[in-house]
């Protein structure tokens, strides 16, 4: 096994650290990075990285060629975008654009890949090729389906692809992983009930859609709990119910708005999931004399780690913890992430690592306003992902 053993200096790691709190600092919506995606291609450029951009319309690759003769390839993928939300640190690095966050550790992500692009760059000691990706709006916008859709896999052919997302609730320096479904299907849904309304003291004269849009929201419950076999996965979650007008408690409204989420591991029970809400909703208002609309989105894809792939990903974490430091079997999440489509047309693996905190301590979960990408990881992240390279683009 060839094992990069290089690792980024004391003056290297304040360098990482400057990188990803300036990041953190600007954070940038969905196709919006332009700032971040002009640091990426100015870091990789200034370390002699042939780069591309435009694809997903902020997308950059960076593209490195080993000194040994060999023909595999390989992409590596960290995502560049932040969320909508307001931060409540702070520290020096915090938010200076109101309303928007690096709360889920992208600016973590990238630093960690523009190491590894700094480290393969000056020593490319490997037999092939790889191109480091650096992917706009992985948060709810696809940008890893759009990079596809403008031709990544065309103009950068790659054997297999593999990605990292840090994990709070893990402790810092371990590595989780497993091979098939590790994260969810991600869905969406809107139901519309639909009635007369009416006046509240006669609400007899009219059709109220209050009453099964109450009880849709028990009843999808019964889906998940009658519906799916106990060996299966699924979720169904309500995170928006509209109706009436605050100021009018009296009027009965005409119509009911619910919206929510939709989460499985497999075809099979992603279907029954989009007929069933439908079929539900349906029923219910029918029994009420009311009329239901229903839209069924499927945004993400599950994610699914190839075993082959998997397994290069567990020894190249090994390699860089150490073999009791890599859950190598950890438990799926019904969490999404769009670096699914990418391994729906690439074989691949995906890992967590771990940004610090047991689970059920004292810990800021990522999507949440007191979170930040932990330091101390950085060079861990880009130590795994030079021994990946290695596993991957070793000599024959």
């Amino acid at each position: 096994m060839t094992v990069m053993s290089n690792q980024p200096s004391k003056a290297d790691d304040a360098e990482l650290v400057s990188i990803r709190r300036d990041i953190h600092a600007h954070p940038e919506l969905a196709y919006e990075e332009h700032r971040t995606s002009d640091l990426v291609a100015r870091k990789l450029t200034d370390w002699g990285i042939e780069i591309h951009r435009g694809l997903g319309k902020t997308g950059v690759v960076g593209t490195v060629k080993g000194k040994r003769p060999g023909q595999r390839v390989i992409g590596l993928r960290a995502d560049m975008d932040a969320l909508p939300l307001v931060e409540h640190n702070d520290f020096d690095h915090r938010s200076v654009h109101a309303g928007k966050m690096h709360a889920c550790g992208h600016d973590g992500h990238t630093a960690m890949l523009l190491g590894a692009a700094r480290e393969l760059a000056a020593n490319p000691d490997f037999a092939g090729t790889v191109h480091l990706i650096f992917q706009p709006a992985e948060e709810g916008h696809g940008g890893a389906k759009a990079m596809i859709e403008d031709g990544l896999f065309k103009q950068f052919p790659c054997d297999a692809v593999y990605g990292m997302h840090n994990m709070p609730g893990i402790p810092a320096g371990k590595f989780a992983i497993k091979s098939g479904p590790m994260m969810a299907a991600a869905d969406s849904w809107k139901v519309w009930f639909r009635g007369t309304g009416g006046h509240g003291a006669m609400a007899y004269m009219g059709t109220d859609p209050t009453i099964p849009a109450a009880q849709f929201v028990l009843a999808a419950q019964t889906i998940i709990g009658r519906n799916i076999a106990a060996t299966d996965t699924g979720v169904i979650s309500v995170g928006h119910i509209q109706a009436g007008v605050a100021d009018a408690a009296s009027v009965i409204p005409a119509e009911v708005y619910i919206l929510g989420t939709a989460r499985s591991f497999t075809p099979g029970v992603r279907d029954l999931l989009e007929r069933r809400i439908g079929e539900l909703a349906d029923g219910i208002a029918a029994a009420h004399s009311c009329k239901a609309a229903y839209e069924y989105n499927r945004r993400y894809p599950p994610l699914i780690n190839a075993r082959e792939q998997t397994d290069v990903a567990i020894a190249a974490a090994t390699a860089t913890v150490g073999m009791e430091q890599v859950n190598g079997t950890t438990t799926p999440v019904m969490g999404a992430e769009d670096f699914a489509f990418m391994l729906e047309a690439k074989p691949g693996a995906y890992i967590f690592i771990g940004n610090g905190g047991e689970s059920g301590g004292a810990c800021h979960s990522v999507h949440t306003p007191l979170y930040d990408f932990n330091d101390e990881i950085l060079t861990t992240g880009v130590r795994y992902w030079i021994n990946l390279v290695g596993e991957e683009l070793r000599t024959p």
